[in-house]
């Protein structure tokens, strides 16, 4: 008899599965969709953390599992997206997750299946996973081809393990996929002219929060336990949730109180609130925030307002390759162009955007990043310093438009980016790329050019 399938619907594995297709067919972020999923209520903050742990671990591990399933399925194409994506959750869970025993896994893979299939699609995946369970998956060493080998390894599709190997070298690639597998952790930055580290860190410890300093930037704060944005600092406007290699950048524009800066591509306001924090309103500081979409530009002055610095922020609606069209010459002492990009420094928490990007991708985007630089360099001053950052880690985002638009302005110069001695040490050639494996943050560039 087919069970029903609200009999199990408020099961977590059943809420992962749901997830995973959601997220399979395009339509949200992974990172996204869980915070929707948790917050509606239908779990308790236990059974968030194990959807969490099962959606990322599936998620990120997608071309690894299914390679092992191949070789307990006959023909894989022919499997429903979501009988694989239940066996796939599953397999997750039999190799990876070691508090439920096996057979309750199994067990339940086989209820989910029958009340959302039949009982012949319950026989399948029952009869798979037992497959598994008495024979053990294979080892990726029957694949001959090192890259091939390499990329399911590291579960990277193999136009992208392809491109890292010619950038940083095989073993490189591989330590960097690894990284990927361990769990994002929790960073906020605080504002330290109104409360230090010690003191943020000691009023999180109070409230259960289990904090620590970064090692990379001195206003960021890890949380290694607890709910950063559920602080009586983050409520009072004292810490705002950014990831720590994007503390970075704030800094390294070399920011006095009296400055008009540019930031040109601003949503949701993480950099433009740290670069109001440098300004002063009396001195005449201001930061001009843009962004192409209105309701972003509402989310840029909220983060300004909850910070409570709006007084030295500007946002507004505009398109960053029409800057030079908007504004005089020279109008800006410092310009932050944190340009729009492929994201992939951001994998480990968003690991399903691997495999959303195309190599056809990177002839895009490095176009629109040359027309925002293109468009806002008129407007800065003479010595002054204009910031090129990404969160991505691939050269043709980052080192190859740095490096066409400086062949075409010699007017502008690389300048020594303001960083942690610790942080330095990932500088080359005068640009910083951090890689998701080098500090367990996300992948980050920045570069410092000045107008002579």
């Amino acid at each position: 008899m087919k069970r029903d399938v609200g009999d199990i619907q408020y099961t977590v594995r059943y809420v992962a599965l749901d997830a995973l297709l959601r997220i399979e067919k395009g339509g949200a972020y992974s990172n996204l969709l869980l915070r929707e999923l948790i917050s509606q209520g239908r779990l308790n903050s236990k059974d968030g953390r194990l959807l969490t742990e099962l959606v990322y671990g599936t998620v990120s591990r997608q071309i690894l599992l299914d390679f092992y399933l191949e070789h307990f399925i006959k023909d894989a194409k022919k499997v429903e997206t979501w009988v694989k994506s239940l066996l796939r959750l599953s397999l997750y869970q039999l190799l990876y997750l070691d508090k439920v025993p096996d057979h309750a896994i199994i067990h339940e893979a086989v209820d989910i299946a029958k009340a959302k299939g039949n009982p012949g699609t319950g026989k399948f995946v029952n009869g798979v996973l037992r497959n598994v369970q008495r024979k053990g998956v294979p080892a990726v060493k029957v694949l001959k081809k090192p890259l091939k080998r390499l990329a399911t390894e590291i579960s990277m599709p193999k136009w992208l393990t392809e491109q890292l190997v010619d950038q940083i070298g095989m073993e490189e690639t591989r330590e960097l996929g690894y990284s990927l597998f361990d769990p994002n952790h929790a960073s906020g930055r605080i504002d330290l002219a109104r409360i230090s580290q010690e003191a943020a860190i000691a009023q999180l410890q109070e409230e259960g929060i289990d904090a620590r300093p970064s090692e990379i930037s001195p206003y960021g704060i890890i949380a290694d336990k607890g709910f950063l944005a559920g602080s009586s600092l983050y409520r009072s406007g004292m810490l705002t949730i950014q990831d720590e290699s994007s503390m970075l950048v704030a800094p390294a524009l070399q920011i006095a109180p009296d400055h008009k800066v540019l930031d040109a591509c601003a949503a949701p306001g993480g950099k433009t609130t740290h670069i109001a924090s440098f300004l002063s309103a009396e001195a005449g500081g201001k930061v001009t925030a843009l962004d192409i979409h209105e309701h972003k530009v509402k989310l840029i002055q909220e983060n300004a307002t909850r910070l409570d610095v709006s007084s030295v922020v500007e946002a507004m609606v505009l398109d960053a390759r029409k800057v030079a069209d908007t504004f005089p010459a020279e109008s800006f002492d410092r310009i932050l162009v944190d340009a729009p990009c492929s994201g992939l420094g951001l994998m480990r928490r968003k690991p399903d955007i691997k495999y959303n990007k195309t190599a056809a991708d990177f002839a895009r985007l490095p176009v629109i990043q040359r027309a925002i630089l293109e468009s806002v360099a008129p407007t800065l001053k003479k010595s002054g310093i204009m910031v090129y950052s990404t969160c991505t880690i691939l050269a043709e985002e980052n080192q190859q438009v740095v490096a066409a638009f400086l062949a075409d302005h010699p007017e502008f110069e690389l300048y020594d980016i303001a960083v942690d001695p610790l942080v330095a040490t990932s500088i080359k050639d005068g640009l910083l790329t951090i890689y998701p494996q080098d500090f367990m943050t996300d992948g980050f560039f920045i570069s410092c050019l000045r107008k002579k």
